[in-house]
């Protein structure tokens, strides 16, 4: 188990140094610090062919935060290419609706923190900064375990594209 925790933290190290090697080859300029949350439509441009495009800056940690929308409340987001899934914590969750017993937590979740369990969950719609995907995929964790809800593969998947590009992440439908 403590090995697993130093490779986690090590590949976490190597991703952040990877990026900011990127940014500094592209010529790209790091993110601003108070840019670390924006709201959904504040970086939302509409492409030629009528597609939505979604720019998301680096925070000074090298992560992609952003903000989303479900039920039409909103919800913050790291998002993170290697979550299979969209990830909420239980707190979030509950502001849904979404209030899962004991006996919901059937799914059995690796993290950088070890192994956990969560429990399954689907999502008629989500909305990030203009970009709408429904029924997602998305399981619910303990809020010891997940501290920040993650926007992961199951939402990215629906998009035409995402890409990093100039020290940012890209979301194209």
């Amino acid at each position: 188990m403590r090995n697993l925790m130093i490779f986690a933290a090590l590949m976490v190290f190597l991703g952040t140094v990877m990026a900011q090697m990127a940014d500094r080859m592209s010529g790209a300029t790091p993110a601003l610090a108070h840019a670390a949350v924006r709201p959904a439509d504040s970086s939302e441009t509409v492409g030629q062919a009528g597609g939505r495009t979604l720019s998301i800056p680096r925070d000074p940690r090298g992560h992609f935060l952003t903000e989303g929308r479900i039920d039409g409340q909103r919800i913050g987001f790291m998002v993170d290419t290697g979550a299979s899934v969209i990830a909420l914590n239980e707190s979030s969750a509950a502001r849904f609706g979404l209030r899962p017993t004991p006996g919901d937590y059937k799914a059995s979740v690796t993290t950088a923190n070890g192994t956990i369990r969560a429990a399954r969950t689907r999502l008629a719609m989500i909305d990030v900064g203009g970009l709408i995907v429904r029924d997602v995929d998305a399981m619910v964790l303990p809020d010891e375990a997940l501290s920040e809800n993650l926007l992961g593969l199951s939402f990215l998947s629906k998009l035409k594209r995402f890409e990093y590009a100039n020290g940012q992440l890209v979301l194209e439908q």
